[in-house]
């Protein structure tokens, strides 16, 4: 009796315990409540993880593209990601990657619309800021639904006043048109009523929206068959629709291009006048380890002593070949894959050495430790190259290590002022007014030409013979300002989760993957059974448990 009586005593006191974090309805009648539920909004945008990543695409879209390899200790390590790489061995039924991204997306999701209606229930008058935060916050929803519409293209799409008992009978079963228009109009209301100049560095602003929306309308512009996945058209007016928000950002005067394209990938430039809008990170902050992103917490190299681990997210031999350049200091668009690129003599696009881990070169812009073979997990299976944008040298400030992975604050950029620029090339070059792309291109490739500066050796010699010129107006025809954009882009965002995504807009995925794939299983033998079945493989299947969830209410993406 008496131990009963301790023990119903300890009860009643843990019951009467209010955990930290935890809010009642009762708590969120303050502004300074409810704009905590805006800043946890913004936290969800980053929060995902190694196997549901919702903000780093380097298994989506760098390694479902020709730009890199899984890596990692061999096919198995991680496999769901060798089975995006080999395309036909995804299934609905993958809970890690396919399954577990979606339901991370939709957290974000609730967390926007959760704080919606927080900020809906309070006045003008009781809460100031209340056009602005609504306009963030929808910013924010669009911002996952665009991502849930690149990965899976048919999704539900529902606001915050939907009950839960209304979520359920929300269909994907959407037109491609109205489920961009429906994710448009969030953008919209955030363009119509957000401000120019935020207070702080991390919120939204108008022209942030402006750029979103703009990235928005150029996949829309793409006009994709419903069954085939197939564009069949590309609409001039929502292209239009591109020129004029791209010119609105870029008019604006706050925004440029960094002098060196490093500083897109250091902590210690970040949020500078390139970045239009990041998730922001934070380290030594008072928490135990930080607000740290953990979504490239693979793919540091693995040998190397300063690491230990995982050597994940390896650069393929096709993008290395797409560096090189021809006399003129331009790419080789049809011969660069021909051969296996000697680095020792070819001249290449000086972006190689801020992408590439290269045996010999310096790797982060660490000349004192350059980057080794030795420093690679699986060479037999993988290669010699490995990737660096998205890693952080462990002396960085921004670098934590947690067990056996890595972590880093460097904040993560959603859009750049060089994406603005390229998306205004590309609507030019479709509308047929392609002089006007040119000097928007040419912008990126002389930056690009001139970020050197930390390239070096300790000898004070460049690890590479550098030949990189822009453009000129002779023979600039639509035909080959088309190959030129698209050969900038993929050079520009290389393993930064972009290329695959751009495939499939332009409707080139099938035959470029596949040409890939036909060169580069004689390289790499790991990809001997790999194959890109168009009509199915741009986009991710619907989980399966999603569709058992709902009682068969979400229909099945064509081909799974």
């Amino acid at each position: 009796m008496l131990s009963g009586l301790i023990v119903l005593g300890s009860c009643k006191k843990a019951l009467d315990y209010t955990p930290t974090g935890v809010l009642s309805s009762a708590d969120l009648k303050s502004t300074a409540a409810i704009e905590g539920l805006v800043t946890a909004a913004y936290a969800a945008i980053g929060n995902g993880d190694m196997i549901g990543p919702i903000y780093s695409n380097w298994a989506y879209g760098s390694v479902r593209s020709d730009d890199a390899y899984k890596g990692g200790g061999g096919t198995g390590d991680v496999g769901e990601v060798d089975a995006l790489e080999h395309y036909n061995l995804v299934t609905p039924s993958m809970d890690a990657f396919v399954s577990r991204t979606w339901k991370n997306l939709f957290k974000s999701i609730s967390r926007a619309n959760v704080a919606l209606r927080a900020v809906n229930s309070l006045t003008d008058a009781e809460f100031p800021n209340k056009n602005v935060r609504l306009a963030e916050l929808r910013f924010l929803r669009a911002h996952s639904y665009f991502t849930m519409k690149l990965l899976y293209k048919n999704i539900p799409i529902f606001d915050e006043n939907a009950s839960s008992d209304d979520i359920l009978k929300v269909s994907n079963d959407l037109s491609n048109e109205d489920s961009w228009n429906k994710i448009a109009a969030d953008f919209q209301f955030a363009v119509d009523n957000l401000p120019t100049n935020q207070p702080q560095l991390a919120r939204a602003n108008k022209y942030a929206a402006q750029a979103y929306l703009a990235r928005l309308r150029l996949f829309q512009a793409y006009e994709q068959d419903a069954a085939t996945h197939h564009v069949t058209n590309i609409n001039k007016t929502r292209l239009q629709e591109v020129v004029t928000l791209t010119q609105a950002v870029i008019s604006s005067g706050k925004y440029a291009l960094n002098n060196d394209i490093a500083d897109n990938f250091l902590p210690e430039t970040e949020n500078s006048a390139e970045s239009v809008f990041a998730i922001q990170f934070t380290i030594n902050d008072g928490t135990t380890a930080g607000r740290l992103n953990y979504e490239d917490g693979l793919n540091y190299p693995h040998g190397a002593p300063q690491y230990g681990c995982c050597g994940f997210h390896a650069a393929s031999q096709n993008l290395v070949n797409a560096f090189t350049t021809d006399a003129n200091g331009l790419p080789n668009f049809n011969t660069f894959n021909n051969t296996i690129a000697n680095l020792a003599t070819a001249t290449v696009d000086t972006r190689i050495d801020h992408t590439v881990g290269i045996d010999g070169h310096p790797y982060k812009y660490d000349n004192t430790k350059p980057f080794s073979n030795s420093w690679v997990r699986d060479p037999g299976v993988y290669g010699n190259f490995h990737t660096m944008r998205n890693q952080q040298l462990s002396t960085s400030s921004s670098y934590f290590k947690n067990g056996p992975f890595m972590g880093s604050a460097k904040n993560y950029d959603v859009i750049r002022y060089d994406d603005v620029l390229l998306m205004q090339a590309e609507a030019y070059i479709e509308l047929g007014q392609q002089a006007n792309a040119l000097p928007l291109i040419n912008q990126i490739r002389n930056r690009a030409a001139a970020s050197t500066a930390r390239l070096k050796k300790l000898d004070g010699t460049f690890p590479s013979n550098y030949n990189l010129k822009p453009y000129t107006s002779a023979n600039w025809t639509q035909d080959y300002a088309r190959n030129a954009l698209q050969w900038e882009r993929r050079l520009e965002f290389a393993t930064e989760g972009e290329r695959f995504f751009d495939l499939v807009r332009w409707g080139i995925a099938a035959t470029t993957l596949n040409d890939y794939i036909t060169i580069e299983k004689g390289r790499r033998t790991f990809l001997a059974t790999a194959k890109f079945t168009a009509g199915r493989d741009e986009y991710l299947p619907i989980p399966q448990s999603e569709i058992t969830f709902t009682n068969g209410l979400y229909k099945q993406n064509p081909g799974y």
